[in-house]
Order: structure tokens, then C-alpha cells, then sequence
């Protein structure tokens, strides 16, 4: 399994041509205490880039965005009764979808994990 990151501190886990998508440690440090989580809908097709999910804290709301192209297979359920799972275990059981990938050759664009620490070390 290979982890992507990108620039908004989203991750991506991808086996094979599926794809696990949640938000970064360093982002939900910077959100607080999540409040909320909406996944998209099992069937969404999403484009690199699309707005996919939203995630809300006691200090602000935010987007989460597709990584990569494709079509969603799966939102993380237990999210709805547990947003913060996302506070506890972002890069982990706080997963917020998983997508069939359309365009592997998309994840070139992404960084991975050493290249994403030193993002995250400079801002």
C-alpha cells in the first residue's frame, strides 16, 4: 500500500485501484475539535480537485477534496455517530472515503510522506 499527500493535507492510501481518503494529522490540529463529518454518497462520481466531503469543528468548517479521480465505493459510516474519531485517529480508523481510481497517473502529482513533512515544516 502506498500513501500520497497533497497540498490541502489530504492523504490518500491507495491498493491496488482503491483508494482510502482522509484528512492529516497536521489538518485536524488545525481544526480542533471535529464536530461533524459528511461523507460523500456511495455511486458519487468525483474529479481531482471536487470538493468530497466536509468536515466541521468548533472553530471552523471545511472541505475535504478528492485526491484523485474516481467514483466512491464506500463513506466511512461510523464517522456520522463518531466525528471524533478524525481528533483521535486521523491517519487511521478516522478514514473518511474509499474510490475506485480512474487515473492512476494522477497520483504522480501527489507528494509522499517525506515530501509532505517537509511541506507541513515550512508553513
Amino acid at each position: 500500500m502506498s500513501r500520497y499527500f497533497t497540498e490541502d493535507h489530504e492523504w490518500i492510501d491507495v491498493d491496488g485501484d482503491i483508494g482510502t481518503v482522509g484528512i492529516t494529522e497536521y489538518a485536524q490540529g488545525q481544526l480542533g475539535d471535529i464536530v461533524f463529518v459528511e461523507t460523500p454518497d456511495e455511486g458519487r462520481a468525483l474529479a481531482k480537485g471536487d470538493d468530497a466531503a466536509v468536515v466541521e469543528s468548533v472553530k471552523a468548517a471545511s472541505d475535504v477534496y478528492s485526491p484523485v479521480s474516481g467514483t466512491v465505493i464506500e463513506g466511512n459510516a461510523a464517522l456520522a455517530d463518531k466525528p471524533e474519531l478524525v481528533n483521535e485517529d486521523a491517519e487511521g480508523e478516522g478514514w473518511f472515503f474509499k474510490l475506485t481510481l480512474s487515473d492512476p497517473a494522477e497520483l504522480e502529482g501527489l507528494m509522499d510522506e517525506a515530501k509532505y513533512a517537509e511541506f507541513v515544516s515550512k508553513l
